[in-house]
């Protein structure tokens, strides 16, 4: 296994990741998303074609954060992976398309405004920093990556309701200009309360 246990020095690299490249890692990129979800070990199995079938829609994008080795290079074939994130322009027929929709319209969106902002976003799918590594910036250095030079208007998330946003992702997500687009929606299929959150793009680019 090489995607968890990073250490204090090198520190991580932040670097693109092809569809081959992610195809490659997916199980240890899905060890970090299950660790940082604190979901039970083999959730990873359920989510494994759910991520492969992602990389196949339009915009598709992803950045990892790895630890290069000690002379300071990164082979992306097996440099421990610590975080990763990935997203892919938002469409019509998509099912969370479909579900943000539907949220917005029982919050009280105007028809209008709603299909102006589902009309030209980036949906932000995932972005997990592995518990080992948080509190260093990573997240914020992903999230930077992932949406230079983005086409889209705007860019979109779901993040799950925590008391008084106090959890890292609420506050990476707030200090980078996320606001509430739908607060305590349930998806279809879950229980839990999600906000879908949004900003304008370009994000400026530098320390946040």
């Amino acid at each position: 296994m090489t995607a968890v246990k990073p250490k204090h020095t090198p520190a991580p690299v932040v670097v693109d990741l092809s569809v081959a490249a992610l195809r490659a890692r997916l199980h240890d990129a899905l060890s970090v998303y299950v660790a940082a979800m604190d979901y039970p070990r083999g959730t990873e199995h359920h989510r494994a074609p759910m991520w492969t079938e992602h990389t196949t829609r339009a915009g598709w994008r992803a950045v990892a954060a790895v630890l290069p080795d000690d002379a300071g290079g990164v082979d992306l074939r097996t440099a421990p992976i610590v975080a990763i994130a990935y997203g892919y322009r938002g469409a019509p027929r998509q099912w969370w398309h479909q579900q943000v929709q539907t949220g917005m319209r029982r919050c009280g969106w105007p028809d209008a405004a709603a299909r102006e902002l589902l009309a030209d976003y980036f949906e932000l799918t995932e972005l997990h920093v592995h518990p080992a590594a948080q509190g260093r910036g990573i997240g914020a250095r992903l999230l930077e990556r992932l949406l230079a030079d983005r086409d889209e208007a705007a860019v979109l998330l779901s993040t799950p309701e925590v008391p008084e946003e106090a959890n890292r992702a609420w506050k990476l997500y707030r200090r980078t200009g996320f606001t509430d687009v739908v607060r305590n929606f349930v998806f279809a299929g879950d229980t839990r309360p999600f906000a879908i959150l949004g900003r304008r793009l370009p994000m400026p680019p530098g320390p946040s």
